[in-house]
C-alpha cells in the first residue's frame, strides 16, 4: 500500500472544510451569513483553488490506481511466463530422455539387451559361487581347527585326570603297611600308565619286602630295558643279586647304581641286603669313599 504524504492530508482537511462551508452557505436563508470565520475563504478564487486541488487530486488517485494494476498485471504475466518457460524445458527434456532411451533399444535392439542381462546374471552367479566356496573352504579350515584344538584340550584334561589319580595312588601307596599293599597300588598305577619306570622300580623294592628275589630282578630287567642308566633301578637288581649269593653281579651292578646316583651312597650301610657283602674289598671300598657331593 501506498502512503498518503502530510501535505496531501492537509489540503484534502482544507478542501473538505471549504465544501462544507459552502453546503451551510447554501443552506442558509440569510444572505449575509459568511461560510467562514475567516474573510479569505469567502472570496471566489479560493474557491476556485480548492475546486482545482480536489480534481488534482482525483486525477493522482486515478493515476495511482492505474499503475497499480499495472504493476500487478505486469507481476502475474511475468510468473506465468516463466511457469511456462519452466513446463516447456521439463517436457522438452522429458522427450529428449525418451527419445535417447528409444535411440538405445533401436541401436543395440531387444536381443542386446536380453544378452547383457544374462551375461549380467551369469557373471554375478560365477561371483558368488566364487566367494560361496572361499567361505566354505574357511569354514571347512575353521572346523578342522576347532576339531583339533577340541582334541588337544580333551586329552590335556584326559591327561591331568591321569595325573590326579596317579598322584592319590602315590599318596595311597606311601600310607599303607605292608609290601603286599603297596604292590597293589602300583599294579593300579601300573594300569593305568602302563611301562611307568618309577612305578615298576618302587614295585621291585616292595617285591624284596616280601622276599620275591627273581621276581624283583625281572622288574628290575624291564626297567633297564628301557634305560639302562636308570641307578634306582640298578641299586634294586643288586639287592637282588646280593640276596641270590651272586656277589659279584650284586657289587658291579651296586657301582654301576652310585656312578649313577651318587646318593644313592648313603643308603649303602644300612641295607640290609647288603649283609653278606661286607668284607670285600670293593664293597667296602664304596663304604669308605667319600661322596661326590661332599
Amino acid at each position: 500500500m501506498l502512503k498518503i504524504k502530510g501535505s496531501a492530508v492537509l489540503k484534502i482537511i482544507l478542501m473538505v472544510g471549504m465544501i462544507l462551508s459552502l453546503f451551510l452557505r447554501t443552506a442558509v436563508a440569510e444572505p449575509e451569513q459568511k461560510y467562514s470565520q475567516t474573510d479569505i475563504l469567502d472570496r471566489p478564487l479560493i474557491e476556485r483553488y480548492i475546486l482545482d486541488e480536489l480534481k488534482s487530486l482525483r486525477q493522482d488517485q486515478q493515476d495511482l490506481e492505474r499503475r497499480l494494476t499495472i504493476q500487478m498485471t505486469d507481476r502475474e504475466l511475468s510468473v506465468a511466463d516463466k511457469s511456462m518457460n519452466y513446463a516447456n524445458v521439463t517436457v522438452t527434456y522429458f522427450f529428449y530422455i525418451i527419445a535417447a532411451a528409444a535411440s538405445l533399444i533401436a541401436l543395440f535392439g531387444w536381443h542386446s539387451l536380453k544378452e547383457v542381462k544374462t551375461k549380467t546374471s551369469e557373471l554375478a552367479d560365477r561371483r558368488l559361487n566364487k566367494i560361496a566356496q572361499d567361505y566354505e573352504k574357511k569354514f571347512l579350515a575353521l572346523e578342522r581347527d576347532l576339531k583339533r584344538k577340541t582334541r588337544i584340550i580333551t586329552d590335556n584334561n584326559r591327561e591331568i585326570e591321569i595325573i590326579n589319580e596317579i598322584h592319590n595312588l602315590w599318596l595311597r601307596a606311601q600310607s599303607v603297611q605292608t609290601p603286599e599293599q603297596r604292590v597293589q597300588v602300583y599294579d593300579e598305577i601300573l594300569k593305568i600308565r602302563p611301562g611307568d619306570l618309577e612305578a615298576l622300580t618302587y614295585k621291585a623294592d616292595a617285591v624284596m619286602e616280601m622276599k620275591e628275589y627273581h621276581w624283583a630282578m625281572s622288574l628290575c630287567n624291564r626297567v633297564l630295558e628301557l634305560d639302562e642308566t636308570n641307578g634306582p633301578a640298578l641299586y634294586q637288581r643288586a639287592c637282588a643279586y646280593a640276596r641270590l649269593g651272586a656277589e659279584e653281579q650284586a657289587i658291579i651292578d651296586l657301582q654301576l647304581a652310585v656312578d649313577l646316583s651318587p646318593s644313592l651312597r648313603e643308603f649303602i650301610a644300612e641295607e640290609s641286603d647288603f649283609e653278606g657283602l661286607h668284607g670285600h674289598k670293593t664293597f667296602d671300598s664304596l663304604l669308605t669313599a667319600p661322596s661326590s657331593q661332599e
